[in-house]
C-alpha cells in the first residue's frame, strides 16, 4: 500500500521537511499545527483560545483535504507551554468535538516553533 500526500492551502505550508499529512490506507497522519493564518503564515495574535481555535481551524482543513472529518479523529496530542493553560484549551477543544472524543494527551513543553503556545497533531482513521 502506498501513501498519499495531503496538501491544502486552506492551513499553512509546513515550516520545514515535512508534509501537512499523509494518508496511508485508511488512516492519516498529521503534522503537528501551529496557529499560523494560512493567508499571511504568520503566527496569530492573542491570547490561548485564539490561538486554539485557529489550530483546530488548520487541522479541519487539512482533515477535509484528506476527505475526512474532525469526527473522525481517533487521537490528538496537544503540547502547550504552560499546563495552566490546560482549562482554556479544553474548552476551545470542546467547540470543536463531540462525544465520543478521541484519545488525547496534552504534553507541557518549554518553547514552540515560532513562539505559538500551543500545537496539535493528531491520527485520523476514515470509514
Amino acid at each position: 500500500m502506498s501513501r498519499q500526500i495531503i496538501a491544502t492551502d486552506q492551513a499553512p505550508a509546513a515550516i520545514g521537511p515535512y508534509s501537512q499529512a499523509v494518508r496511508h490506507g485508511g488512516t492519516v497522519y498529521f503534522s503537528g499545527q501551529i496557529p499560523l493564518d494560512p493567508a499571511t503564515g504568520h503566527l496569530v495574535e492573542g491570547d490561548i483560545a485564539m490561538q486554539t481555535r485557529r489550530v483546530f481551524d488548520n487541522l479541519v482543513a487539512v482533515a477535509q483535504a484528506a476527505g475526512g472529518s474532525l469526527a473522525q479523529f481517533v487521537r490528538v496530542g496537544i503540547y502547550v507551554t504552560d499546563l495552566a493553560n490546560f482549562a482554556a484549551v479544553n474548552a476551545v477543544m470542546a467547540e470543536y468535538f463531540q462525544a465520543p472524543y478521541p484519545a488525547r494527551s496534552t504534553i507541557e513543553v518549554s518553547a514552540l516553533p515560532k513562539g505559538a503556545q500551543v500545537e496539535v497533531d493528531a491520527i485520523m482513521v476514515l470509514d
